[in-house]
């Protein structure tokens, strides 16, 4: 037989193996203090480990992969590893983390940032279990960076939009203080 050549994997086996591949890939990824990956880079990952690859889109198969590790989390008592997966846009963990909710007994989120705040505390979660350099303080939740950045971009365009404030009784726009330079 060719070394080379393609050998075909019952999909459900090939997820099993995905699943053992991306337990200690995300372990070393909590292994870093505040460290995220996101979907396409494991599933790359969990392929080239594995040996195993897929012309399946990612979005086809990489949540039956990361419900495989939620579940061997569960199963060990450890801190939901799947947080630390992340969206390559905008840095927040998809609507399949809904199924950590689910596991762990918790009510859904109720939108999308009460879902990414879950999962900033369950990434803590995780770095204090396997992250030998924590800060002093033991850590503190952190939105993917990404997600953080988005929201900032968002402040700042609202506060850009915002009218800037005018003197009632001059009708000149107000310093920084709120005070009116004329009127004091």
């Amino acid at each position: 037989m060719d070394a080379g050549a393609e050998v075909a994997v019952d999909f459900t086996q090939a997820v099993a193996a995905w699943s053992a591949a991306a337990y200690p890939l995300l372990v070393q990824v909590a292994g870093t203090y505040h460290a995220v990956i996101t979907y396409g880079r494991l599933g790359e990952a969990v392929q080239d480990v594995s040996g195993i690859r897929t012309r399946l889109l990612l979005q086809n198969w990489i949540g039956r992969v990361l419900n495989g590790v939620l579940n061997e989390a569960h199963r060990r008592d450890d801190p939901p590893l799947t947080s630390l997966v992340v969206r390559v846009d905008d840095g927040m963990v998809g609507e399949g983390y809904s199924e950590v909710l689910r596991v762990a007994g918790l009510p859904a989120a109720a939108d999308a940032h009460d879902r990414e705040v879950h999962a900033a505390t369950s990434r803590l979660a995780c770095y204090r279990k396997y992250c030998a350099s924590l800060p002093t303080d033991g850590g503190q939740p952190a939105l993917a960076p990404r997600y953080r950045e988005a929201i900032s971009r968002r402040r700042a365009a609202t506060t850009a939009d915002r009218p800037a404030p005018v003197c009632p009784t001059c009708h000149v726009q107000l310093p920084a203080t709120g005070i009116c330079d004329n009127c004091g």
